[in-house]
């Protein structure tokens, strides 16, 4: 369905130029950006309690090596649906196949090139390492790039955050049923995609009205709300109810901790949060039609949830999140915390 290597080289092709460094200066980052994610490591495990299983690495990259890791991170993710196409006798064949799979790569890759010039960090769980599945990427053209936007310490905001990126590393590696509970959502998620007669012709042509709305800026829906049925919709809810919590609580952590670390969170904080709401016309549209608004939103309504159930039952009353997967929130839980504290305390 997807021909990997386009997507790759088309991500590569568009891929935006970082910040113009000098090999010194390269040097300098990386370096600092290790060592910001070695101090943010125990103050971390200290606040949140989580404790990771084994080790995993810090890898501090540049964009296009972003992109690779996260294509291939995709075609993990992929693989149940091709197996679905495959077993149903769907999988194209041939011309249809290639030509296919060569439009379908150069859309990922132009979507992964959009993507790959704003995230500052991410833990990619789907990567199989020497002491278990997992690895820390840290975007150091990005940082930088964010950094002088801001007009902020370079230090402290390196610092800043790799507090955030830590807490992902540790939420992966100290919960041992995250990552297959992820993996095993997306699979459902795939599983509940109709591959029979004219469905995805069907699911395009009552597409293409709300596809205007969202460009127009009329729709706060993205390309992926378009394309759900009932079933998906339940998997995507109940998804997005973990990446708020997820993002929301590395979102907390970061501040809480940052005045340890990070002497200038506050401002850092301020500005970053000014900085999220910005962007030019074409940005937004983008923006909306990848979902990007929706991601900004789980920061947000992830941290508001995390706060107010640590307020109602403390530390420990919220640490029952990790303790099972039926203790993750639902999508109307994150922004109905009383009702989570109601189902799973009592």
């Amino acid at each position: 369905m997807i021909d990997w290597n386009v997507a790759r080289s088309t991500a590569r092709r568009l891929m935006r130029p970082g910040p113009d460094l000098s090999p010194a200066e390269v040097e300098d980052v990386v370096a600092e950006l290790r060592e910001a994610s070695r101090i943010a490591e125990g103050p971390v495990r200290e606040f949140t309690g989580l404790v990771p299983a084994y080790p995993t690495p810090v890898l501090v990259v540049d964009r296009p090596r972003w992109a690779d890791a996260n294509l291939a991170a995709f075609e993990v993710l992929m693989g149940p649906f091709d197996e679905k196409l495959a077993a149903a006798g769907k999988m194209p064949t041939g011309i249809p196949r290639a030509v296919g799979g060569r439009v379908t790569g150069a859309e990922l890759g132009a979507i992964v090139a959009f993507l790959g010039g704003k995230v500052l960090g991410q833990f990619d769980p789907f990567a199989e390492g020497e002491h278990g599945p997992g690895r820390l990427l840290l975007v150091a053209p990005n940082v930088v790039h964010v950094e002088r936007e801001l007009g902020v310490d370079p230090t402290d905001f390196r610092r800043w955050v790799c507090l955030h990126e830590e807490t992902h590393r540790a939420q992966f590696t100290a919960v041992p049923w995250m990552r297959d509970h992820m993996l095993a959502q997306v699979a459902r998620l795939m599983d509940a995609t109709d591959v029979g007669g004219g469905a995805v012709t069907d699911m395009l042509s009552e597409a293409l009205p709300e596809l205007v709305r969202i460009v127009r800026g009329e729709s706060d829906k993205s390309l992926s709300d378009l394309f759900q049925n009932e079933q998906q919709r339940e998997v995507i809810d109940g998804l997005t109810g973990l990446m708020s919590l997820l993002e929301g609580h590395a979102d907390v952590v970061m501040d809480d901790i940052g005045p340890e670390v990070v002497p200038s969170v506050a401002e850092i904080r301020r500005k970053f949060t000014k900085r999220r709401g910005s962007g030019s016309a074409l940005s937004k549209v983008l923006r909306r039609l990848l979902g990007y608004e929706a991601k900004m939103r789980q920061y947000s309504d992830g941290a508001k949830f995390v706060r107010a159930v640590t307020d109602q039952v403390g530390k420990d009353g919220f640490d029952a999140v990790w303790a099972d997967a039926a203790h993750l929130p639902t999508r109307a839980e994150i922004v109905d915390p009383k009702s989570w504290v109601s189902r799973v305390h009592g």
